[in-house]
């Protein structure tokens, strides 16, 4: 070989170089460019598994908030029913008082007799319309002071034990484990 061609061998090497360093870098930059286009992909992937995650999370939130107002609304519910006649027991007490009252009178003649029989009667039909309701008198002589169902309007000497009711001046009324009328009672010293 001569000195020429062998030049121009040695300068085809080096074009063929050129050319495998500039497909090479044609390959690194196709690839950076669908890396590029991928990356936007990815992101934006990225981007909705996140906003679904936020919206699995908002939906466990909705539905343990909706069982919670399910829960309060049947323990109202279930409150409501419980003490469902408390207004009309309240009502209705005084005139259980009253009959109290007129059972206390003595009744000497045949006609006071029979009214007094009648009272009796009413009296025993609405004490049994309350129990059947839940309603309890409360505040009997001997029992022991509960400020929480008892109000003393006194206090006196007897012979009962110190913070004993020693005398019950009004009934006192309960419907289950609400004081509807706290008892006005004397307390003994």
């Amino acid at each position: 070989m001569t000195q020429k061609q062998e030049d121009i061998q040695k300068e085809n090497q080096k074009d063929e170089e050129i050319i495998e360093e500039t497909s090479s870098v044609d390959e690194v930059k196709n690839e950076s460019e669908e890396t590029s286009e991928v990356d936007p992909l990815q992101e934006k992937i990225t981007e909705l598994e996140k906003a679904n995650k936020n919206l699995e999370d908002k939906e466990l939130r909705l539905q343990a908030e909706i069982q919670n107002i399910q829960q309060r609304n049947a323990r109202e519910t279930q409150a409501l029913l419980k003490y469902d006649g408390q207004k009309l027991a309240a009502a209705i007490l005084p005139a259980v008082d009253n009959l109290e009252r007129a059972l206390d009178v003595n009744a000497e003649d045949e006609v006071a007799q029979q009214i007094k029989k009648g009272v009796e009667i009413t009296l025993n039909t609405l004490k049994q319309a309350l129990k059947d309701r839940g309603i309890e008198a409360i505040g009997t002589v001997g029992e022991s002071f509960d400020p929480t169902k008892h109000q003393a309007i006194q206090s006196v000497e007897s012979d009962l034990e110190s913070d004993k009711i020693a005398q019950v001046l009004q009934k006192g009324y309960m419907l289950h484990d609400r004081v509807l009328r706290p008892a006005m009672v004397a307390v003994s010293q």
